[in-house]
């Protein structure tokens, strides 16, 4: 068997509209029908609806947990009417990365940090779909397909069969749809998100 992996030469939210185009042509040849995706200010979730209206595919939104940084959340809560109202979902669940002791063990920091040698948005990725799956909007096993970035945008994409934190050794990743070739460390992030906010 034999697959495409698409590398982006760096982390861009340019990136945003190739990767919606490449996940499209996997939706198509393998018949997956839902796509977690990351928004945190509900940009990327507003060109998700445009990109993947009328194709037969529920968005599963996931943005920052509430108080996670700032008072107010980012997303918009017009934005979440409208999601929902068009059949989709936004869920708003404790990010399990950013959570340590989470569950009696300290292991969610190493994890995050393993994760992101492959890039940020892989990261994200993993984090998504268990999220979904703790909140009952995925079934352990079901195949998705999961879209994330590097700050803002998004710039990954995989296959993946979700699963809970309480099964975790079930969650797999079935293929890397793109990913970026040079992502951006864990620092250089921080730095660009605070250049962005100032």
């Amino acid at each position: 068997m034999e697959s495409r992996v698409v590398y982006f030469e760096e982390s861009d939210p340019k990136n945003t509209e190739a990767t919606f185009r490449l996940v499209q042509e996997r939706l198509n040849e393998l018949g997956i029908k839902k796509i977690v995706l990351a928004s945190t200010t509900g940009a990327t979730a507003r060109k998700a609806i445009v990109f993947f209206e009328n194709k037969g595919v529920k968005l599963i939104i996931v943005p920052h947990q509430f108080d996670f940084h700032r008072e107010t959340n980012a997303f918009p809560q017009d934005l979440v009417k409208t999601l929902r109202d068009l059949g989709h979902e936004v869920h708003f669940g404790t990010m399990l990365f950013h959570t340590d002791e989470f569950y009696g063990s300290n292991n969610a920091t190493t994890m995050a940090n393993l994760l992101r040698c492959f890039c940020q948005g892989v990261k994200v990725c993993f984090e998504i779909v268990l999220m979904a799956t703790d909140a009952g909007i995925l079934k352990i096993g079901e195949k998705v397909i999961t879209i994330a970035g590097t700050g803002w945008g998004a710039d990954t994409a995989l296959v993946m069969q979700a699963a809970s934190t309480q099964n975790l050794r079930k969650l797999r990743v079935n293929e890397i749809i793109c990913k970026p070739l040079n992502p951006l460390n864990i620092d250089e992030l921080r730095e660009r998100l605070t250049q962005k906010q100032s």
